[in-house]
């Protein structure tokens, strides 16, 4: 099996392959250039979509935060309120059929 172009000078498939691929270092960059700007492209992306997860966790965060708080309060509220037996709202007493 010979390449076409090179069937006068004995030269293999595999052979004309390789040597086509090993080219001058002036035509390798020109040929890395797109695949670098994709990766560039490809390592903004992921670092906005960083960015974006990490305000999320953040927000979250701040949210859990007030939650925490909100729930100490209604407990201590309610100890409160259990205490002070004679400070009970009416509302919250059962009526007597039940």
């Amino acid at each position: 099996m010979q390449a076409s172009g090179a069937a006068g000078r004995g030269v293999t498939k595999l052979q004309a392959v390789f040597l086509s691929n090993s080219g001058t270092m002036e035509n390798q960059p020109n040929e890395l250039e797109p695949r670098v700007t994709e990766l560039e492209i490809k390592s903004s992306y992921a670092e906005d979509l960083l960015d974006q997860l990490n305000m999320t966790i953040y927000r979250q965060q701040q949210q859990i935060d007030r939650l925490i708080l909100q729930v100490t309060q209604l407990r201590e509220q309610s100890q409160n309120a259990s205490q002070d037996g004679a400070a009970r709202n009416p509302r919250d007493e059962l009526p007597p059929h039940y």
